[in-house]
């Protein structure tokens, strides 16, 4: 089982760098595809207080919802980089 959720979209390219770097670190994760239209998000905006995407959850590690592709794919690699 997983602790790493991550809330993309399908097509977005910041959603796809993410999962580049989760596919690099060999990390399971459950995805959730979210809504195209923004108003329409509220499972994300619930929990990270904005509707866009990507955002990480890593319950193991207290991360409730972690928005901005650079700053999820530096937390992974510092995170996860040397489990490897």
């Amino acid at each position: 089982m997983t602790n790493l959720t991550l809330y993309e979209l399908e097509g977005c390219p910041y959603c796809a760098k993410v999962k580049t770097k989760l596919a690099d670190l060999d990390l399971e994760y459950e995805s959730v595809m979210v809504p195209r239209s923004h108003s329409e998000r509220t499972e994300v905006e619930e929990i990270s207080g904005q509707t866009g995407v990507p955002v990480l959850v890593d319950e193991e590690h207290g991360i409730d919802a972690m928005p901005e592709s650079d700053d999820i794919v530096e937390y992974l690699e510092e995170t996860y980089g040397n489990a490897s």
